[in-house]
């Protein structure tokens, strides 16, 4: 019985996989920043009720993805044309890198807390950001139309 469900669940992780590979690749720069976001936000919580819950190898396995995408953050800056913006953006990840090398070591939940307060300010100031774009875009087209 089992076999037949995984057999039925397979063709499902698929689709579903394929579907999340094609709305990544054809998401926009904008898009893909707040997917980031998202996706940090999402293990830092799983990493928080890990902690809480002293599951070790979820904590790690949780707190190393956020540890990823937040690289891959600090990677994308470009500080020739973010200029103050993106070094603050560098210090607030370097900040919390070092948070969720802590919540490791230690196991303590606050460390990611810290963490998860910042991911979720930047989060909804670029939400903000992207969603005034998308308004000044959408003017600028009906001005030329």
């Amino acid at each position: 019985m089992k076999q037949v469900r995984r057999l039925r669940a397979e063709p499902m992780k698929n689709a579903y996989l394929k579907y999340k590979t094609t709305s990544i690749q054809s998401a926009s720069r904008e898009k893909l920043l707040l997917m980031m976001y998202e996706a940090a936000i999402k293990h830092t919580k799983l990493a928080i009720i890990a902690a809480e819950n002293k599951q070790i190898a979820e904590r790690a396995m949780n707190i190393g993805r956020v540890y990823d995408i937040v690289l891959e953050l600090n990677n994308t800056l470009d500080h020739k044309i973010g200029g103050e913006i993106s070094k603050n953006l560098e210090r607030l990840y370097m900040f919390i890198t070092d948070q969720l090398t802590k919540a490791n070591l230690t196991g303590d939940p606050q460390y990611l807390r810290n963490s998860l307060k910042i991911l979720e300010t930047l989060y909804d100031g670029w939400a903000k950001a992207v969603e005034q774009l998308k308004k000044n875009s959408e003017k600028n087209v009906d001005e030329k139309a």
